[in-house]
């Protein structure tokens, strides 16, 4: 063979390899750019979260908003939203891994429990109202089920309440069990028309009365779906001083309520334990035309005047699920972030908010 051959052979074989990796390097590339621009909003693990999926949780959240957001307030909703479906697949993947994913016999008597009030006509109409098809409900019912699955092993079954944590809560604070009026026990989530900051777990504010109208139904259209009002509450709530607690009052003396405003009086009135009122708006003062904010409310129990006994099973009841209630939220909230911080997460939604920034 001659020289110029012999030398060219192994050129042409080391030429192969690298035209194919050039090649699969540019594939890749191209795959990248079309997550990024394309119907892909993020990946969680490796798994895509679609575009079409954030817009019908969006189209979801803002049904019946008498002004729907605009400009950066619906980005901002988006991205919320995109949040929530991040931290929902999460969860369904540490479900998965765990062998705790919703049967579909569970979804089917989840889904035959929130049909049960209504007739086939008026179940359907409701569905069309909040944008939802049959599939997507059953969806969301799976992921429900699957993430309590996911918090009662992780969590909840592994909280303790020992009998002398009932006593010594009892004993500080028995006071709370001295009834000398009906009381009610409610919680609330609120949101104000004011601007400014607000410390939730969602670090989640209105800033005008308009964005407060929305962002209140949007927390309503949430817990009429079923969603855990607690949850809602400490993610979304604008009141300091109930957010962390999930949005819980304690009991409210008869007299407390005749003081507060006629919209949130006149809604507890009508509520019956468990049962959580429409959107109640609430004034700026007594005679007052203009709106302070808006709340949501939630009623457990109402209780009548007297004593309560440690003995009583109530009381103890009433205690027990008040330490259960503080010590499942703060490991839920820990449990959250250690998960997250084992994900590998790539919001392609953010990274096209902060690109596009200061363009006109």
């Amino acid at each position: 063979m001659p020289y110029a051959k012999l030398m060219a052979a192994p050129v042409r074989r080391r030429v192969v390899p690298v035209l194919c990796m050039i090649t699969l390097m540019a594939m890749l590339t191209a795959c990248s750019r079309k997550d990024s621009g394309g119907d892909g909003a993020a990946r969680v693990n490796g798994k895509k979260i679609l575009r079409s999926e954030v817009e019908k949780y969006y189209k979801n959240q803002t049904a019946g908003t008498p002004e729907p957001p605009q400009g950066e307030q619906a980005t901002s909703l988006r991205l919320s939203i995109l949040k929530e479906l991040i931290d929902n697949e999460i969860m369904m993947q540490r479900a998965e891994k765990l062998g705790l994913l919703a049967t579909e016999e569970e979804v089917d008597g989840k889904i035959n429990e929130v049909k049960a009030p209504y007739t086939q006509e008026e179940f359907e109409k409701r569905l069309k109202e909040k944008n939802l098809s049959l599939e997507d409900l059953k969806r969301d019912m799976r992921r429900n089920l699957t993430v309590d699955k996911v918090i009662n092993k992780e969590i909840k079954s592994k909280i303790s309440i020992s009998d002398s944590d009932i006593t010594n809560y009892y004993n500080q604070h028995k006071a709370e069990f001295n009834l000398i009026e009906p009381q009610y026990h409610v919680a609330q989530i609120v949101v104000t028309t004011q601007p400014g900051q607000v410390r939730n777990l969602k670090n989640d504010k209105a800033q005008s009365e308009s964005q407060a109208k929305a962002k209140i139904q949007q927390i309503l259209n949430r817990v009429e779906s079923g969603e855990d009002f607690a949850t809602v509450a400490m993610n979304y709530s604008e009141d300091p001083n109930t957010a962390e607690n999930g949005g819980d009052m304690g009991f409210m003396p008869e007299s407390a309520l005749k003081q507060t405003d006629p919209g949130t009086r006149d809604a507890i009135a009508r509520l019956k334990p468990g049962q959580i009122s429409s959107v109640v708006p609430v004034a700026q003062g007594p005679g007052s035309r203009s709106i302070w904010g808006y709340r949501v409310i939630k009623l457990f129990t109402k209780e009548l005047a007297g004593q309560r006994d440690l003995n009583d099973p109530r009381v103890q009841q009433s205690i027990r699920e008040q330490l259960l209630q503080r010590r499942e939220q703060l490991l839920k909230s820990a449990y959250y972030e250690v998960v997250r911080n084992e994900a590998k997460v790539e919001n392609y939604l953010a990274q096209e908010v902060l690109k596009n920034s200061g363009q006109k």
